[in-house]
């Protein structure tokens, strides 16, 4: 596969996740519902998947939920079982998403815009999307991922082919 495929899929699935995120999907299901096809796992099942994850683990303001969509496909899509290359591949990732974006910390991502405390999300309206940096996020971890999992592939048919 070369970069400009690499490139083309890597563009697909950051606006798959930035529109799942814009339809009210939280943000760890947006980038894990871009993979749908990869990983074998059925819409529902990925949407229990990332359920906790969002606004930084359960609104905790933690590690950014997209960037942990992109870690969990890191391990659903490439684990063998070596926790090694496990961590080396999620730090790649998150290099590349502190790189682009500043940081993992769903509170830092989110430094000067208004939230709201506690476990409710905050409802959906287009304020929303205008003052929060989420659905780009969403768009960059997707796009972050594809390009690392692509790029470690062995075999360079085991995503974005199926």
């Amino acid at each position: 596969m070369n970069r400009n495929e690499i490139d083309s899929i890597a563009k697909e699935k950051a606006e798959k996740a930035e529109s799942f995120f814009r339809s009210g999907y939280g943000c760890a299901q947006a980038v894990l519902l871009a993979f749908k096809e990869e990983t074998g796992l059925d819409e529902k099942t990925l949407i229990k998947l990332g359920a906790p994850f969002g606004g930084g683990i359960g609104r905790m303001r933690q590690v950014c939920g997209a960037a942990l969509g992109a870690f969990m496909l890191s391990g659903l899509l490439k684990s063998e079982g070596n926790r090694a290359e496990d961590y080396a591949r999620v730090r790649d990732i998150a290099a590349k998403y502190t790189e682009e974006n500043g940081s993992v910390v769903c509170a830092e991502l989110l430094k000067g815009v208004k939230v709201t405390e506690g476990t409710a999300p905050e409802a959906r309206d287009e304020g929303y999307y205008k003052r929060r940096p989420c659905p780009k996020l969403c768009a960059s971890a997707a796009e972050i991922a594809a390009h690392v999992l692509l790029t470690s592939c062995q075999k360079s048919d085991e995503l974005g082919e199926k």
